[in-house]
């Protein structure tokens, strides 16, 4: 059975998307109406563009979905999942792509999404970090640990066995990087990201989200999505919505999304959009099942 799966913010690089605009006039056309809808050219910083002007919040995320969103579209008949799922933005891509979010809402809702979390970013600064070589449960013991009242730090994607972000404001981060290494971690880094994301610190993204995703329509996808919060298979267009809000300030349970898909039949991966982390991710989860990029 064919699952499809879509990146997350950190997997852009410059000149993503340039072939298949090139090369596909129903892709071009698409990049048109996304540069019409955001209101400035976001193909000429993807196609062009310097490193940071791409690394900007507001270019990342629709950047990234555009990539990933429009390889999907132009499989064509190709494009036929059994089920999707998307690492945290990547759920707004493989909602478009199955069909239970129009093109133009998502482009609308990532940059919503997009320009909410930067101001709680500038609002309550905040980092992330990569914790490789620790069980999940002493990682969230020893976030708990290292959180006060105004000091937070907790788990925020349960990426694959052996690997899990946290999240949460720099001083706490520090703190629990620390304990980690003492406690054994192999690696505990700071990340390069704007902010604390899927974390409490994004609650004001989460507040002005929410007004976005409840005003558009969202459909019965094509086949059931595997969504962030709980790593289940959904197809209720209400409960798409709830998981969607929560989806903020949640955990995203990708080693269980995966896991579960596994459970339920998927065998073969084909990861849409730029670079190839979730085939990564995929591959140590489970070396059984087959996972690649678009061909």
């Amino acid at each position: 059975m064919k699952a499809f799966v879509f990146p997350g913010q950190g997997s852009q690089f410059v000149g993503m998307g340039k072939d298949l605009y090139d090369n596909n006039e129903t892709a071009k056309e698409l990049f048109e109406k996304a540069n019409e809808i955001l209101g400035f050219r976001i193909t000429d910083i993807m196609f062009a563009g310097t490193d940071d002007e791409l690394k900007q919040t507001k270019v990342t995320q629709p950047a990234v979905f555009l990539h990933s969103v429009i390889s999907a579209i132009c499989l064509g008949d190709d494009f036929a999942p059994a089920m999707v799922a998307g690492h945290s933005l990547g759920e707004f891509s493989a909602l478009v792509a199955a069909g239970a979010l129009s093109f133009e809402d998502g482009v609308k809702l990532v940059a919503a999404r997009a320009m909410a979390m930067q101001k709680a970013c500038e609002a309550a600064p905040g980092t992330m970090a990569a914790v490789i070589g620790l069980p999940d449960e002493k990682i969230e013991e020893i976030c708990k640990e290292s959180s006060t009242d105004g000091n937070i730090v907790v788990a925020a994607n349960y990426n694959c066995p052996g690997q899990l972000v946290i999240s949460g404001n720099i001083d706490a981060i520090n703190a629990a990087c620390e304990k980690l290494k003492t406690a054994g971690a192999k690696r505990a880094l700071p990340l390069k990201v704007g902010g604390a994301f899927h974390s409490p610190l994004m609650q004001p993204a989460k507040d002005e989200l929410e007004e976005a995703i409840k005003a558009v329509e969202v459909k019965a996808p094509k086949c059931p999505v595997y969504q962030n919060v709980d790593g289940m298979p959904h197809t209720d267009p209400a409960e798409i919505k709830a998981n969607l809000i929560a989806q903020l300030t949640s955990s995203v349970r990708w080693t269980a999304s995966v896991q579960n898909m596994i459970k339920d039949g998927a065998d073969d991966f084909t990861e849409c959009g730029p670079g190839k982390a979730l085939q990564g991710m995929i591959g140590r989860i489970d070396k059984n099942v087959s996972a690649h990029g678009i061909a």
